[in-house]
């Protein structure tokens, strides 16, 4: 089979020599391509174990474990400007569930998937580790 592939969406982060570290969630773009196989339900699974925050109240650094797993709609994410955007919050200060929330919002917004899920599981601190799961679900009339 020779099928002719569709034109690729300029994917601008992927491109570049020299890479550009954005300093807040604000300042980051997410990229995405078409799905090549829109029609087919299948699993995208990014697994991000050195992600890392800061606590909004202390300024010291949270460190954790970040996976987001998706079904495809339209789109597909592009990896580089998801690595990019996740470094972002590196000096970002947040509380866990707000992260992860907001992960899950710009992700849908960019890339409308069927069914994505992102789960942070934060390192100890205080005894105490923390695990946000947050999952989205289109209604029927957004698929």
């Amino acid at each position: 089979m020779n099928r002719k592939s569709p034109p690729l969406p300029p994917l601008t982060l992927l491109k570049k020599s020299t890479t550009h570290y954005p300093g807040r969630p604000e300042e980051a773009r997410l990229e995405a391509f078409p799905n090549p196989k829109p029609t087919r339900p299948y699993t995208i699974l990014f697994d991000c174990p050195e992600f890392t925050c800061l606590c909004p109240i202390t300024g010291q650094p949270d460190f954790g474990h970040l996976t987001i797993e998706y079904v495809p709609g339209p789109l597909c994410l592009e990896s580089k400007s998801l690595k990019l955007y996740l470094f972002s919050f590196r000096n970002h200060g947040a509380f866990h569930e707000a992260i992860v929330n907001r992960i899950l919002d710009d992700l849908v917004q960019t890339i409308r998937p069927r069914w994505l899920k992102i789960t942070g599981a934060f390192n100890r601190r205080g005894g105490i580790a923390i695990t946000v799961t947050a999952e989205h679900r289109p209604r029927k009339k957004e698929i």
